[in-house]
């Protein structure tokens, strides 16, 4: 935990939208930006789980094919990716989770027309509680990584396509993120901190036509 942020404090507030077998499902303050968190089957040897269902994912978050599976590791705590996004018709939606370490992972709405426009949530990912984010098109997605070593898997629902990769800078203050403190500062790539602010990339999508 980091100097000053406290996980609770800038957690997503949702509501429990249903359980099961297989995983717990929560709404966040961004309706369409959901937590599914599996049930652990554990015995002495360790524990099972079913880490993505399709027909329980498509009954919480509605018919969504996944293309492409990806794998980032970064090595050290403070890494910051973000705030990232595709254009269409390549946009993309984010399954997020972490099978090592921790993070906090951001999602921005900047659907025009969308009554939560410019709003976020940040939800805290670990290896230890096994939650995922689901993001879908029309959002940013940053991360900031909250141990060394860390490591995220995400399933995506469009190919990579790098003439419609883009970003919105990770710090914009008409966004506000609560980025945890680092005593050492971040780590971030050269592109995300030239990246534009928000109200400077025009209308990319529209709420109810992403």
């Amino acid at each position: 935990m980091q100097p000053g942020w406290r996980a609770d404090a800038h957690m997503a507030r949702g509501c429990r939208t249903g359980t099961g077998q297989a995983m717990e499902i929560e709404r966040t303050s961004l309706s369409d930006v959901l937590l599914f968190t599996p049930k652990r089957h554990g015995d002495p040897r360790g524990y099972f789980c079913e880490v993505f269902r399709d027909d329980v994912f498509a009954r919480n978050a509605g018919p969504v094919s996944f293309v492409q599976d990806n794998h980032s590791r970064s090595a050290r705590k403070g890494t910051l990716r973000g705030l990232h996004y595709q254009k269409k018709p390549f946009a993309q939606g984010k399954l997020v989770r972490v099978t090592r370490g921790a993070i906090l992972d951001v999602a921005v709405d900047i659907r025009h027309g969308s009554p939560t426009f410019g709003q976020h949530v940040a939800v805290e990912l670990s290896e230890e509680n096994g939650r995922q984010l689901w993001i879908p098109p029309g959002f940013l997605h940053g991360l900031c990584t909250l141990t060394d070593d860390t490591e995220v898997l995400y399933k995506v629902t469009a190919y990579y396509s790098g003439p419609h990769d883009a970003g919105v800078v990770w710090n914009d203050p008409d966004i506000g993120v609560p980025w945890p403190a680092m005593t050492e500062g971040y780590v971030l790539s050269p592109k995300d901190e030239a990246a534009p602010r928000l109200r400077d990339i025009g209308a990319q999508f529209h709420y109810g036509c992403v």
